[in-house]
């Protein structure tokens, strides 16, 4: 029996796009993660499904679903990070030496009405574009990759289309 799928499920899974590039610092942080869970959190995790398996009654007993279910996350974000680290493409932040934009890059732009931002092109796992963090993938990502100082990039937005000037590229 197939089970029903919506169509914007089978979409959603179509626009999937696999991106592996971390910085090192956030492949530091996982790292970090994945050792308080195995060393702290699971432990007490497992003490604690021990302590509620030893009350009786598994069917009805809550704090043993529970404990269960801690376990489970715990074990489940561990298997997470470690596929997510064995595959995880380093982003090299130093300069670059031909002064185009790449993956790692920090873009100084500027805008036509003379707003200057600072922007660093990262992995779509680490984007944030409120602290100036945007994704390769993005349209101002896509648009800014290979260009060099002093060219103008222009790209399409929801707001409409929007210029800027590189001003330099670190």
């Amino acid at each position: 029996m197939r089970l029903p799928t919506r169509k914007s499920e089978t979409l959603a899974q179509t626009k999937k796009v696999h991106d592996d590039f971390l910085t090192p610092a956030k492949i530091q942080r996982m790292r970090e993660e994945i050792v308080d869970l195995e060393q702290r959190q699971r432990p007490v995790a497992a003490e604690e499904l021990r302590r509620c398996a030893a009350m009786g009654d598994l069917s009805e007993n809550a704090a043993y679903s529970y404990a269960k279910f801690e376990l489970r996350r715990i074990n489940n974000r561990i298997t997470s990070l470690e596929q997510r680290l064995a595959t995880a493409i380093p982003i090299d932040q130093s300069e670059s030496i031909d002064g185009r934009v790449r993956i790692g890059s920090r873009v100084t732009v500027e805008s036509p009405i003379g707003r200057t931002s600072v922007l660093e092109v990262v992995g779509s796992q680490e984007a944030n574009p409120l602290r100036g963090r945007i994704s390769y993938l993005s349209p101002i990502g896509k648009s800014l990759i290979g260009h060099g100082a002093g060219d103008q990039v222009t790209f399409e937005s929801p707001a409409g289309t929007i210029s800027y000037v590189i001003v330099a590229v670190e």
